[in-house]
């Protein structure tokens, strides 16, 4: 366990980089409307409402008895065994050696691979693809390097049509077509360059994100690198397993905002921390409770608590013991963060955070936010000038960041080639190759790579395209998203032209992996009516999603539409909503 004396770091104020003298013209333009929890008066809560729901037993956090009655089923597989022992204790040996037949005959060893090895990872896709499993990575900040790259192409490599790679909505790596027996060793090779898939899945801490283009990025308020390696480091005990917070009551999500242009996204984030100073000291104001489900989707909300920049650690872990101790268990629509701070009111939370605090105090939150609510989000793709004179780094499309064996070799020769050996992963499922000598640059972009489909300058529709994993391989997805994405968006563009980029996102179920609710215009997959009355694929259709200083979710538009149907409906949209202008009229006025 870790001690929280321990966990207050020394960090060099960062220099801020002056704001232009004009301002950047803004592209945000609505308010926030005020979250419930955020009001005035605090609910009632009585003094056995804090009583903390887990107690330490043998290693690891386990549900009291007295609080079992009307517990979900997932909670129910934790308490019958330990997830994190499949590997703290080197129970996946074991495991990966039985058959699926084995596997499937006995209740424990079933729950194992359909539940507990998402503790590792790894989540089995029983429905569409039996006996195969994809694995997410734990890549903090979105940064990968040409050898760890290598590695997870030879994996994939191995699993033919099945076996390719994604890049997440957390900046993250997620490979396909495992198969258990290969288990242990591939959590050898990833130890070996430096990977874990430790805590990645289930009710664990997610990928920390942060500025994609931190320590290059010549605005950026603050590096978010050193802040989102030490909470991974932290939340997964350098690689090892940290029990502190394997049995938490769902998923958690956490970012670190380092830019004006909030590439982070830290609205829809757990815990977000915003840059500011307070009295000629640097550090973070702080954001809890933005979420996305099936059932409901939260902004996240001021906590009105500031922490200096060595605090992050102490913060995040009294954020995460309030929520381990006090969340409920029971409906799992109900379990996210946000749902204890609607209970208990925000300065309920608060002071439950605040006395888990190693002093026991937490400061009120600053006046000096360092973000600019007024900057224009700035394009990462093509060739930038970085913060090292002499380099510049080049944003890659990644058409909704699918990606085989051969192209992941191929950024890891490029980014060796002409960089440095590393790569970032951004939120929108794109990749940038940085620390690329300027003179470099011209013969990079003559690349045959990056003149297929991995372009630095995609059309204005596709730069903006997101799609989740869709039924391909996702047995909760509804339709398919990642092919249909790119064939709307393709049709859509020879029939209208567009001003500006706009972000299309794509979701093949209600659990919005593909964060449609974020989105200028968003797609939800949905069974709806065909012609002949039986059920099609479809989509509920959503419009006015933003994000920036003043973000807002966006709100349906047209439910159950046929997909056969959309690329009309997503022209008129562009023409009513966004000032597209018809590929005909266009063509007649040139």
């Amino acid at each position: 366990m870790t001690s929280s004396s321990s966990l207050s770091l020394h960090f060099t104020a960062p220099c801020h980089t002056l704001l232009p003298s004009k301002p950047r013209r803004s592209v945000i333009v609505a308010a926030q409307t005020t979250h419930p929890a955020e009001s005035t008066a605090s609910p009632t809560v009585d003094a056995d409402r804090l009583e903390p729901r887990v107690e330490l037993r043998d290693g690891f956090f386990i549900l009291k008895e007295k609080f079992r009655k009307g517990i979900n089923p997932q909670e129910k597989v934790k308490i019958e065994s330990e997830p994190m022992k499949l590997f703290m204790e080197n129970g996946i040996e074991e495991l990966a050696k039985k058959s699926m037949e084995e596997i499937d005959s006995e209740k424990s060893s079933k729950e194992d691979v359909d539940v507990r090895l998402k503790w590792l990872g790894l989540f089995h896709r029983r429905k569409h693809h039996y006996g195969k499993f994809m694995m997410r990575l734990k890549l903090p900040n979105g940064v990968t390097t040409s050898a760890q790259t290598r590695y997870l192409a030879s994996v994939i490599r191995k699993y033919g049509e099945d076996g390719c790679a994604d890049v997440t909505t957390r900046q993250n790596w997620q490979i396909r077509g495992v198969v258990l027996p290969d288990v242990p060793e591939i959590l050898k090779g990833l130890a070996s360059v430096g990977l874990t898939s430790l805590q990645s899945g289930m009710d664990n801490v997610r990928n920390p994100v942060g500025n994609p283009i931190a320590g290059i990025d010549p605005d950026e308020i603050v590096d978010t690198r050193p802040y989102t390696n030490l909470l991974s480091q932290f939340i997964t005990a350098n690689s090892r397993g940290n029990p502190d917070f394997t049995n938490l009551p769902r998923k958690w999500n956490v970012c670190v905002v380092g830019t004006h242009d909030l590439y982070e996204h830290p609205h829809i984030n757990d815990l977000a921390y915003m840059p500011a100073n307070k009295d000629g000291r640097f550090g973070f104001n702080v954001l809890v409770g933005g979420f996305f489900s099936p059932k409901r989707c939260e902004e996240a909300i001021p906590l009105d608590a500031w922490v200096p920049a060595e605090d992050v650690l102490p913060l995040c872990k009294a954020v995460l013991e309030a929520y381990r101790d006090l969340g409920t268990r029971g409906n799992r629509q109900k379990t996210r963060m946000m749902w204890l701070i609607d209970e208990l009111g925000v300065e309920g939370f608060r002071a439950e955070v605040e006395k888990r605090m190693p002093s026991g105090k937490l400061e009120r939150a600053s006046s000096e936010d360092l973000v600019n609510k007024q900057w224009e989000r700035r394009d990462y793709f093509g060739v930038h000038p970085q913060k090292q004179e002499g380099l510049s780094y080049i944003g890659l499309h990644v058409p909704v960041g699918r990606l085989q064996a051969d192209d992941m070799d191929e950024l890891a020769r490029l980014a060796d080639t002409y960089g440095t050996g590393e790569l970032r992963l951004t939120v929108e499922q794109n990749i940038i190759i940085p620390n690329v000598e300027t003179s470099k640059t011209e013969a990079l972009l003559q690349e045959p790579f990056l003149k297929n489909r991995f372009s630095p300058e995609p059309s204005i529709l596709m730069k903006g395209l997101v799609a989740c994993t869709g039924n391909q391989f996702c047995g909760q997805a509804i339709i398919e998203t990642k092919l249909r994405a790119l064939k709307v968006t393709e049709e859509v563009e020879r029939l209208v032209a567009v001003p500006k980029p706009i972000r299309m996102h794509w979701t093949g179920c209600p659990n919005t992996c593909g964060q449609v609710q974020v989105a200028d215009i968003g797609f939800m997959g949905c069974l709806t009516r065909g012609e002949n009355g039986k059920p099609v694929e479809g989509a509920d259709v959503y419009v006015g999603g933003r994000i920036g200083s003043d973000s807002h979710l966006g709100e349906i538009y047209k439910k159950g539409v046929r997909v056969t149907e959309l690329v009309p409906l997503v022209a008129e949209i562009l023409i009513k909503e966004f000032g597209a202008v018809p590929r005909e009229r266009e063509d007649n006025e040139d």
